[in-house]
């Protein structure tokens, strides 16, 4: 397949993930899923947005998380600023993770 070829997205695997029944067989679904370094990953760029969406300041997110200053703008840019509909802020905002723990 050529580089400029997009492969058409499986739906498969959101549909799977639309039907887990627990948080532990979420879990134990992703850990089949992705390696351990995958899943840290995507750990951290979440509790990123979640903390940029809290208002704090880069330095601030990367005492917390670790990350590092490229991902934490990698974020801000693309799940925050330029995501698929700015569903991210959405889906913080709903679970109530946007207000700063205390």
């Amino acid at each position: 397949m050529a580089k400029s070829e997009r492969r058409e997205r499986s739906l498969a695997l959101y549909e799977t993930i639309m039907n887990l029944k627990s948080v532990d067989e979420c879990c134990r679904f992703f850990d089949d899923l992705c390696t351990p370094a995958e899943l840290r990953s995507m750990e951290q760029r979440f509790d990123v947005a979640v903390y940029l969406q809290q208002g704090l300041v880069y330095l601030d997110i990367l005492d917390r998380t670790g990350a590092s200053s490229a991902t934490i703008s990698r974020v801000r840019r693309s799940m925050l600023d330029n995501g698929a509909g700015g569903i991210m802020q959405e889906i913080i905002a709903r679970e109530g993770l946007n207000e700063p723990k205390e």
